[in-house]
């Protein structure tokens, strides 16, 4: 397969362009049930205690698949995780169009759910393959920001599509989009940088030699830890630990943002698509800045660590004034501005966070550490959605506000319990 005649420069941006495409997909489908939530309500007669239950069991679901696909990548390969995965979400949210009930909206959820938490542990791992250690937060950025264009496009394509086509055939059309991304998927991404035959023989070298490490670092890069083994080491509860304390942050607002628009501001659907894609804006900004800066701090020399831990720090302190001031926002616009630098601090922070797996362990485990810390970070995305409900009675999110800042330096303490960010060496 190498010696194939057809070679095609920087293909490994290629490959991440398109794991973005997916999480923009992956986005645009989670998001469609928050963004017509108001008139599906009315439709159907379902409130917002309704609304909670039915995110709850999709976050359930998605907690179980995060460890679940986490494994199923490192069994079958990145190649055909990717697929196993979106063809479940993408059937699963057009049959959303058939729901009549806030049970059977649950039942279609949590496949959803069960499919889409593939896209996380799969485009570590793919990061993990096909970059070298000192592009791998830029590489990372660029696939969150996926999630930031997907929640910028969602609000005014589904809106759009609602008022022209109803809830029903909104489901049915962007669950086409999935299926659509299999095609250019399953011909480009043919096997690791390895073994694919259209790389060129330059990027080869220059991604297997920027992976490569001291010959004590190389020592621990081989170790393929059981999941037993995994969790007697600090580093992997540093990561589980981070995830749990930060991914609420964003969560929140994947969620809730549309129904606080509506019961703070009077948003209706049609309002709630032409402006709730604003705050996305500097999440989106915040993804692509947080990997380049880590990937700048290490061309200018710093430690895999130091830079890491400067770019987590720079997005919490960017993170944590701007949710208390939001809590305080009398104005739409002062919010959904206060929310985009929040957003922007989150994905500056997060996208090194998610890098964390492939610093510590081996191609072989990042999956694995993927998936589990990306259940934690379900676990208390779902305990956080529940207390919304009781948060936000009246109309008043003052307290959905704070219990997002008190988030920020949990996360931080996580992250320094968790030790020096360098390859994990086996116990003795």
């Amino acid at each position: 397969m190498k010696n194939s005649p057809f070679k095609l420069n920087h293909l490994r941006w290629l490959v991440v362009s398109l794991v973005a495409l997916a999480t923009v997909i992956n986005y645009i489908d989670r998001s469609a049930l928050a963004i017509m939530w108001p008139g599906i309500a009315e439709d159907l007669g379902l409130d917002k205690s309704d609304y909670a239950n039915i995110i709850t069991v999709f976050m359930i679901s998605y907690a179980i698949g995060q460890s679940l696909f986490g494994k199923i990548f490192d069994a079958i390969g990145t190649r055909l995780g990717f697929l196993l995965s979106i063809v479940v979400w993408s059937v699963s949210i057009a049959l959303h169009a058939i729901a009549a009930t806030a049970m059977s909206f649950a039942i279609f959820r949590a496949i959803l759910g069960l499919g889409e938490a593939g896209n996380w542990p799969g485009a570590t791992k793919a990061n993990a393959e096909w970059f070298p250690i000192k592009e791998r937060a830029l590489a990372q950025g660029i696939f969150n920001s996926g999630a930031s264009l997907g929640s910028i496009i969602a609000p005014p394509l589904i809106a759009f599509l609602y008022a022209f086509l109803g809830w029903q055939a909104t489901f049915i059309v962007i669950g086409s989009l999935g299926l659509i991304w299999i095609i250019p998927w399953m011909i480009i991404y043919k096997s690791a940088p390895d073994a694919h035959p259209w790389i060129t023989e330059t990027e080869r070298q220059y991604i297997l030699t920027g992976q490569q490490c001291s010959s004590e670092e190389k020592q621990a890069k081989e170790y393929v830890p059981t999941t037993g083994q995994l969790l007697r080491h600090r580093q992997t509860w540093g990561v589980i630990a981070a995830r749990f304390f930060i991914d609420p942050i964003w969560w929140l607002f994947v969620a809730w943002l549309p129904l606080y628009l509506n019961e703070k501001f009077g948003f209706d659907v049609k309002e709630i698509g032409a402006f709730a894609w604003l705050p996305y804006v500097g999440a989106a900004i915040g993804a692509l800045f947080g990997g380049w800066f880590s990937g700048h701090l290490l061309n200018r020399g710093w430690t895999v660590n130091k830079a890491r831990r400067s770019a987590i720090v720079l997005g919490c302190v960017v993170m944590l004034p701007a949710l208390l001031l939001t809590s305080q926002a009398a104005t739409p616009w002062l919010a959904m501005g206060l929310i985009a630098v929040i957003l922007f601090g989150f994905q500056t922070a997060i996208g090194n966070v998610q890098t964390l797996p492939s610093d510590y362990f081996s191609g072989k485990t990042v999956g694995t550490l993927a998936g589990i810390s990306g259940t934690s970070a379900v676990l208390s995305v779902i305990i956080t959605i529940q207390l919304v409900p009781m948060m936000t009675q009246g109309g008043d999110y003052t307290a959905f506000f704070i219990l997002g800042a008190a988030l920020v330096p949990l996360a931080l303490i996580s992250l320094w319990l968790g030790g020096k960010i360098e390859p994990v060496k086996p116990k003795s």
